[in-house]
């Protein structure tokens, strides 16, 4: 008798592929506020939060507001930091990016005004402010690729922490694990051209699928895998 699909014990939803409690601690997007003038708050403490790539920090502010942000490299207990529009470029500041000089390195920018912060969030990125024009601040993103962005959103001075953490040797599988379950992503991966025929549609020692890999979306569960009420598939011819 075959196994269930992957998917189909994934969707049952048992212990093995549920995220364990209090993995995201705090919420680390921009609050949803407009400061005109600028806050200074002041680095209270550094949270290892097993839900993000970077550490995080708490930010106490003169008014006694906290907020928790992405912690920049190099940042410490007792620094400060600042936020607004007229806030200095100091590591880890909030600024609008029509604030930001150009060369300097940002991470958590928000995509469009208001959204609390999308780009260049894991740990060791950054992105570059490459120029400002009319209406528009270009930005060199990790990947290399330039993007143009209004200039009302917002960013922070700075590069992530916690970089090279993915450098290191995992070693054994029972750390891959553990750090997998952390965030509740699936491990392993198992190719369905490795299992057996009766396993998976694709399996039968072959390593290859033999057979299209187009299904119907009224396919039952056992079947459904591979490009499922596909439009197309193949290479598609050039006029």
């Amino acid at each position: 008798m075959g196994k269930n699909l992957h998917q189909q014990r994934r969707g049952r939803g048992t212990n093995a592929f549920r995220k364990p409690p209090n993995t995201f601690k705090a919420d680390v997007t921009f609050p949803n506020r407009k400061i005109e003038n600028r806050m200074t708050g002041e680095v209270m403490e550094l949270i290892d939060d097993p839900g993000h790539s970077a550490p995080l920090m708490r930010v106490v502010y003169e008014d006694n507001s906290e907020t928790i942000f992405i912690a920049p490299e190099g940042i410490r207990v007792g620094s400060r930091i600042q936020e607004g529009g007229s806030a200095e470029i100091t590591l880890g500041s909030v600024l609008p990016l029509d604030k930001i000089p150009d060369g300097t390195p940002v991470y958590n920018i928000e995509a469009l005004p208001g959204d609390g912060g999308k780009l260049a969030r894991t740990a060791g990125s950054y992105a570059t402010v490459v120029s400002h024009t009319q209406g528009v601040v270009s930005l060199l993103l990790p990947s290399k690729k330039i993007t143009n962005i209004k200039p009302e959103c917002r960013a922070q001075i700075g590069a992530v922490a916690g970089g090279g953490a993915d450098a290191q040797p995992i070693l054994s599988a029972g750390k891959s694990h553990y750090m997998h379950h952390a965030i509740n992503a699936p491990w392993p991966h198992h190719r369905g051209v490795k299992a057996n025929p009766v396993d998976h549609p694709f399996g039968g020692k072959q390593h290859h699928k033999g057979a299209s890999s187009m299904v119907s979306r009224n396919a039952p569960p056992g079947a459904k895998v591979g490009h499922i009420a596909a439009r197309r598939v193949g290479r598609k011819k050039r006029s």
